[in-house]
């Protein structure tokens, strides 16, 4: 079963942030967060709290479209994968040192 208090009703989130269901099922639609339904409910994690946050500022403070936002989450998550790499790099080379 799960823990209600490890996902966030859509609604809830909506209605806390100003935003519609309909923005957030774009932002599912585009591959920004994860969306679930259980019982005609939808729901996603805790962990995507902070992501979508982070897009409903740079939609409507900073007026960027979805596109946008798309290639920005992009960029972010190939910024966050070369910075573990170069990390796990670093460890490796100090083997030599």
């Amino acid at each position: 079963m799960m823990e209600q208090y490890n996902y966030i009703q859509v609604n809830e989130f909506c209605v806390s942030h100003g935003v519609t269901t309909q923005f957030m099922i774009q932002l599912h639609e585009f591959g920004l967060i994860e969306i679930f339904q259980k019982k005609n409910v939808q729901y996603f994690s805790n962990e995507e709290l902070s992501k979508a946050e982070k897009i409903i500022r740079l939609y409507s403070d900073l007026d960027i479209n979805l596109e946008g936002i798309e290639v920005i989450h992009d960029l972010l998550e190939r910024i966050d994968r070369m910075q573990d790499e170069i990390r796990s790099l670093k460890n490796k080379l100090r083997i030599y040192e």
